[in-house]
């Protein structure tokens, strides 16, 4: 029988409400001001459970993906220091968070996978995928 490798997941939840504006034609209407809620999602995986019997502690991921959302909350993301100069997409919103959870995880993680999703609107999601 062959053996079943097993990826363990734990995924939390938050939003954050920004403003921000897309420079380009390329993005139509979107080019005025305008304010988005984004539903934000962070996954994180591993191969092997802890020595709890978990991915991570729910308490702990939620607080860690609370605080990368923080600095973002309320914010006119045409003037954050991360998207001067750049469209602040949903893509590069994202990854942005991505990076900045994989810089806070402790360094004795155990995770080999984090996946950010944001949510838009109903119909409309993105996600980026890091390898740690």
């Amino acid at each position: 029988m062959p053996r079943r490798i097993a990826h363990h997941r734990l995924t939390v939840d938050d939003h954050i409400m920004i403003a921000h504006s897309l420079d380009d034609p390329f993005f139509g209407p979107a080019q005025r001001l305008h304010g988005a809620t984004l539903h934000v999602r962070a996954t994180f995986e591993r191969l092997q459970l802890d020595p709890h019997g978990v991915v991570m502690d729910i308490g702990a991921a939620s607080e860690l993906l609370s605080a990368v959302l923080d600095p973002l909350r309320h914010r006119n993301l045409d003037e954050h220091p991360a998207f001067v100069g750049t469209a602040s997409t949903t893509e590069r919103i994202i990854a942005h968070i991505a990076d900045q959870l994989a810089e806070a995880l402790p360094s004795d993680h155990g995770l080999h996978v984090l996946e950010v999703a944001a949510e838009e609107n109903p119909q409309a999601r993105a996600a980026v995928r890091v390898e740690l």
